[in-house]
């Protein structure tokens, strides 16, 4: 099977989301709560890392590059202490 053309492939965004509800099961729900299951599946997010920081929990959430204001708006309205740091398209800038 060939590989895909780059062209054809899913542009990812990361996120790095604290706070002190940040946990992976938190952020699936809020996602999902606020698009939906069809918004969820167009940004098919992915929990990359989670691990804890000196001010709390981290996670590296990847998503759809078309979805980011979507999800980002997500975990502002869910209610809960997330913070969005910062927002790169390589791991390694994070």
């Amino acid at each position: 099977m060939k590989p895909l053309k780059p062209s054809h492939r899913e542009h990812k965004r990361y996120l790095l989301i604290s706070g002190s509800d940040a946990n992976s099961s938190a952020v699936d729900e809020a996602i999902l709560r606020f698009v939906g299951i069809l918004g969820y599946a167009k940004a098919s997010p992915q929990i990359v890392k989670d691990a804890y920081g000196k001010h709390g929990k981290k996670i590296i959430l990847s998503i759809n590059r078309s979805e980011l204001e979507k999800v980002r708006a997500a975990l502002v309205f869910s209610g809960k202490d997330f913070v969005v740091e910062s927002v790169s398209g390589i791991i390694g800038k994070l």
